[in-house]
């Protein structure tokens, strides 16, 4: 296996938000096209494919394949949720080392909002029906998963709702930076607190929003992203595992998987936590950032509150988190991970507008799936 670099060379979103109109597929074609003229790479030459539908269909690289009018020589459709997409970077890092292809295309697109509305906490058939037989019928959610995570937490540490809210506001700030974003109004902790209750302690603005949209991004080898229409954006390392399912079978609550990625990533890259200068997380609830924080070295296990206090992890803060609004304020569309790359790359390039964090040249992806089952750490950094 060749130990050549790897760089991302194009990075985008489709249209986010109410996309009335667009279907899945639609938003796949949209963020690729994007992408790929963002590399300067006809689809062409694209023949690694790596992708996943959000309605669990039978054969999805076929499907999206079809409808991008691509023969791809390799394709992964690996999917665990919301850290999906840090896991097929790394899946494709191998593949493009390894010779299985030269361009590599990541695509994602969900029309969640148009077609199910609010309805944060269900799940589709295939899990409901089998993987959650023993959970939801008793009244156990996504939601009330990551609650008690949450509750688990203040136990053990004292960590408070305020602590929670922090993150919400925090995120918000971001977001108002952001002329996509869905949500710019800016909000106090007394808002978060004071919004009606999901799943104790999670607030409705402890939640992400739930939107459509889709993204992609290009990545080739070293040799090929020489000739690349803008900076290459370079893969330090990268990392995944899987924790559990269910979240009854969570080895502990307050840990997720996480721990392991990131000193995994973080030794593939050479850097410590000190290191890092933005960092795009998973944002599905505010416990969700907190955890990850903590189990990415960030803070000590237990200090997560005290640390996102006081506006660190805000633009302009000590440690900026999510600039783009994330999760909770700018869009959600079913699996969010592919985003927390696209907006790592962007601020890599310099291409934040008002919400660039000075500076910035090494950023960490972090991904969290399914009910803290699983993550994916992957460090990006402007110099090889």
């Amino acid at each position: 296996m060749s130990d050549q670099r790897i760089a991302i060379i194009g990075a985008a979103e489709s249209d986010y938000g109410r996309c009335t109109g667009r279907t899945e597929l639609d938003l796949h074609a949209q963020a690729a096209e994007r992408a790929l003229k963002e590399a300067g790479i006809d689809k062409s030459e694209v023949d690694g494919l790596f992708t996943v539908t959000n309605e669990f269909h039978r054969m999805p690289s076929l499907l999206v394949a079809e409808y991008l009018g691509i023969h791809p020589d390799y394709e992964d459709c690996t999917s665990v949720g919301g850290s999906t997409f840090e896991a097929l970077v790394n899946h494709a890092v191998a593949a493009l080392r390894a010779g299985r292809c030269k361009v590599a295309l990541v695509t994602y697109g969900s029309t969640q909002l148009s077609d199910t509305g609010r309805s944060l906490g269900t799940t589709s058939a295939p899990i409901s029906h089998l993987a959650q037989q023993y959970e939801e019928p008793f009244g156990l959610n996504i939601v009330s998963a990551y609650a008690l995570a949450a509750q688990r937490h203040k136990h053990l540490y004292g960590t408070t709702s305020e602590h929670l809210a922090e993150i919400a506001v925090s995120t918000r700030y971001n977001a108002s930076l952001n002329p996509l974003a869905m949500y710019q109004d800016q909000i106090t902790v007394d808002d978060v607190l004071g919004s009606r209750m999901i799943a104790s302690p999670l607030h409705l603005l402890d939640c992400c929003v739930i939107s459509d949209g889709g993204g992609a991004l290009v990545l080739t080898t070293e040799d090929r992203a020489k000739d690349a229409a803008m900076d290459p954006i370079w893969v330090l390392g990268a990392a995944e595992r899987s924790d559990h399912l269910h979240i009854a079978q969570m080895p502990d609550l307050v840990t997720t998987a996480g721990a392991h990625t990131g000193k995994r990533a973080f030794a593939e890259a050479g850097i410590t936590p000190a290191d890092v200068d933005v960092v795009c997380t998973y944002d599905s609830f505010t416990v969700t950032v907190l955890l990850a924080l903590e189990d990415l070295g960030f803070c000590a296990k237990g200090e997560g509150g005290p640390f996102v206090s006081g506006g660190r992890t805000r633009v302009g803060g000590e440690l900026p988190v999510n600039p783009d609004g994330g999760g909770l304020s700018s869009n959600h569309p079913g699996m969010r991970g592919v985003f927390l790359l696209i907006e790592a790359v962007r601020q890599l390039r310099g291409l934040g507008g008002d919400r660039q964090v000075e500076g910035a040249e090494i950023a960490v992806a972090h991904g969290c799936g399914g009910w803290l089952s699983h993550t994916g750490t992957v460090v990006l950094g402007r110099n090889a």
